[in-house]
């Protein structure tokens, strides 16, 4: 996979030696002089010192038909100029760039650009998600290693697709507390119909976990 990382420090640093252990083509550009050379001799890799948000920067790396680029620059404007740039001159297929401002998630997402990083952002998402199973978790009084809480995402082809509950017959010891299905949450009983895409938050021990999963993926 050709791989562009345009800009950043110590995360540029991080991703070069990530992904040149998975044996991946990559194309560095660093506008900052001094780390432009410490990365190269860390790497022993070359690096187009030049400023990725220039178009003539990404047109002297050669980044035509890339696979992914990935903006690190500490300004979340570069970030998205040398996205869009990437898109739009240079045919790169995904483009990846990490914001400071959390808000700017949604806005860069709307105006094109594949995915959008913010630690912050995802900071929050990640306590709010402990917080939510938190809340399970007391609603439930689940005591540590007793129990397991696995999702699973029911695919079309799964044999308890278009099934009433009460006609599946299920391993010992399985509870199916909800079920997601977009926009809705549903508390299910023995009528409730299974649905591709639905999505099953099921309460089990852990030896008996395995067994679960493996039941719900059976194919048709």
């Amino acid at each position: 996979m050709r791989i562009v990382i345009a800009g950043g420090k110590h995360q540029a640093d991080f991703l070069i030696k990530m992904f040149k252990a998975e044996k991946h083509q990559l194309t560095v550009i660093n506008k900052d002089e001094q780390f432009s050379d410490y990365i190269s001799t860390e790497n022993d890799i070359p690096v187009f010192q030049s400023d990725p948000s220039k178009a003539y920067a990404l047109s002297d790396a050669d980044i035509d038909g890339s696979d992914i680029v990935i903006a690190l620059s500490d300004k979340d404007t570069e970030n998205y100029v040398i996205c869009k740039l990437a898109k739009k001159l240079f045919h790169v297929k995904k483009c990846v760039c990490i914001v400071s401002n959390p808000k700017n998630v949604h806005i860069f997402k709307t105006l094109g650009i594949d995915s959008v990083i913010s630690s912050t952002y995802l900071l929050g998402q990640t306590v709010k998600t402990e917080i939510n199973i938190e809340r399970w978790f007391k609603t439930l009084s689940i005591e540590d290693d007793k129990i397991v809480m696995t999702e699973i995402e029911v695919e079309k082809d799964f044999a308890i697709v278009n099934k009433k509950l009460m006609d599946i017959k299920f391993p010992k010891n399985i509870n199916i507390s909800c079920v997601f299905r977009d926009p809705d949450v549903i508390i299910p009983n023995g009528q409730t119909l299974i649905k591709s895409e639905d999505k099953l938050i099921l309460i089990s021990k852990p030896q008996e976990q395995d067994e679960i999963i493996n039941f719900i993926r059976k194919k048709k």
